[in-house]
């Protein structure tokens, strides 16, 4: 069997490939299979067993050595602050994971040499982040809200408004199950750190938009740039929503092949695509916003 203290590497670098969980090491699970293969571990050592007697039970109990190896690396990463136990990420998300924490975040990137990487373009939970993300989308949906943070301070960053953006964007980019709402486009980089799809602001963060799910849109590179520009925008109703401009650009102009990627909606009535969850729709307040103040009906 290999050194625990070699195993306690390859589970933290296994997180971050993961995006920052790994389900609770059981018998045939894929994670279990997937770390026995990296360390190319044969049929005897995965299966080798160790007997205890519980003699005030009178029973014994066989567990499987690779297995126990595994906890027991995972268990001493949790003692040092580096990943969450199941027991308590069950209490955040209802799933019995290994989660990393933010410190085991940075020390994983370290081991992987990609320690200069920001984490918010990255895709990789963490606990304390995730902390965030739930108070983001489990939190009623307002009737009346403002989108606009009229005391948001756009120069000093506090490690709050740190998790939080990281958190409103984990969590926007997760409801439209990384896809763009306009194109459906999906895409994650090879080392699957990171997706195309960007969170976009309904109601921009240099106008003191809030980062809210609800003012909160997931949008590839291309159209959320287009969106923040006003050439694009969504009705009440969800409809894309095409600038009137349009008609003065040059054939060549948002064309790629056969594709025009702004006029593709245009007399379409094509609906955005939405989260599940009707508590995490955008809000129409934020929409009403936008249409008045950045897109060019």
């Amino acid at each position: 069997m290999p050194p625990k203290a070699v195993v306690e590497t390859r589970v933290l670098k296994a997180l971050l490939r993961h995006r920052g969980v790994l389900k609770e090491f059981a018998k045939g699970t894929d994670i279990v299979n997937e770390l026995a293969d990296e360390f190319t571990l044969n049929q005897q050592q995965r299966t080798a067993t160790l007997e205890r007697v519980y003699r005030k039970e009178n029973r014994t109990v066989q567990s499987l050595l690779w297995l126990r190896l595994l906890f027991r690396a995972a268990d001493t990463l949790a003692k040092l602050g580096l990943v969450s136990r199941p027991t308590a990420t069950f209490k955040l998300s209802g799933k019995r994971e290994w989660m990393l924490t933010e410190k085991g975040f940075d020390e994983a990137l370290k081991l992987e040499g990609k320690q200069d990487l920001n984490k918010e373009n990255l895709g990789v939970r963490s606990f304390e982040v995730q902390k965030v993300v739930k108070t983001l989308v489990s939190t009623p949906r307002p009737d009346s809200y403002d989108p606009v943070a009229r005391d948001k301070r756009l120069v000093t960053r506090s490690s709050t408004s740190y998790f939080r953006s990281r958190a409103f964007r984990q969590a926007v980019i997760e409801a439209y199950d990384c896809k763009c709402a306009f194109c459906a486009f999906k895409l994650s980089s090879p080392d699957s750190l990171s997706w195309e799809v960007q969170a976009a602001h309904i109601v921009p963060n240099n106008f003191k938009g809030k980062d809210d799910i609800w003012n909160g849109l997931a949008l590839c590179g291309i159209h959320h740039w287009a969106f923040d520009a006003g050439w694009l925008s969504v009705t009440p109703r969800f409809i894309i929503d095409v600038s009137s401009r349009v008609g003065f650009l040059s054939d060549d102009f948002a064309q790629i092949c056969d594709v025009n990627l702004i006029r593709m909606f245009e007399n379409k009535k094509t609906r955005m695509l939405l989260p599940v969850e009707k508590n995490l729709f955008p809000h129409e307040n934020a929409i009403a916003w936008h249409r008045s103040n950045r897109f060019v009906a």
